[in-house]
């Protein structure tokens, strides 16, 4: 079955190598890294480990995610996401493969809450956040996720039925809520979380930057429900 690997990165030159490095040899066809603009080597140094880029200058994660489905190479069967900054171990992709190789799952989700977590990865504000968003979700949706996580691997076929358009950080809970609301099989998986190699993060790394993606999140979220309650 055709898999391809998505990273978006923006500005991750320190780190992008020594993610792609970690790829278990032989698990995708494909490494789909998308340079976000960059202002620093990050395409240079993914083409250079292999790796094949195409340039979005259109900031947001979720613009770098529809640019990578536009250019998925035919006959692509599994789509996984992951982050370049070295805070998911790669070799975790194959535990989310497995559920929809063998004909159990459409979506799953790597969940942070569910792996094993190192002590001071997940800051305070990170966990609070999170624990809302999906008692939220809960709550509006019946489906009890534990993490939205960005890190997930889903079946091509799904992922297009999903017709996904958040440009930002929406784009994991408005798939996360298209997925319940289209009735595919979600299942989660335990993953590591692990600090980010190199730099800070433009999310997680202050809390002003997790409180607007935060914000973001909830309001992809509460538009979402409301629109599938019309």
């Amino acid at each position: 079955m055709n898999t391809v690997l998505v990273i978006p990165a923006l500005n991750e030159e320190e780190t992008i190598g020594r993610v792609l490095v970690e790829v278990p040899e032989g698990l995708f066809h494909t490494v789909l890294v998308v340079d976000n603009g960059s202002t620093d080597q990050t395409g240079d140094v993914a083409a250079s480990h292999g790796a094949l880029v195409v340039s979005e200058p259109r900031r947001g994660y979720g613009s770098a995610c529809i640019c990578a489905l536009e250019v998925l190479p035919a006959g692509t069967r599994v789509v996984v996401f992951m982050d370049g900054d070295g805070s998911h171990n790669p070799a975790d992709a194959r535990s989310l493969l497995q559920p929809i190789l063998e004909g159990q799952a459409d979506m799953v989700l790597g969940s942070r809450v569910l792996g094993d977590q190192k002590s001071g990865i997940l800051h305070l504000h990170q966990r609070i956040g999170n624990r809302i968003a999906t008692s939220l979700l809960a709550m509006l949706m019946g489906h009890s996720y534990s993490d939205l996580g960005p890190f997930r691997a889903i079946r091509a076929d799904s992922l297009e039925q999903l017709g996904m358009c958040d440009a930002g950080y929406g784009w994991t809970v408005e798939m996360q809520i298209k997925a319940l609301q289209h009735g595919l099989r979600v299942a989660e998986v335990a993953v590591e979380n692990r600090q980010r190699m190199g730099g800070v993060s433009k999310v997680s790394g202050s809390l002003r930057g997790s409180l607007a993606a935060g914000c973001k999140i909830l309001w992809t979220l509460a538009r979402s429900t409301m629109h599938a309650r019309n």
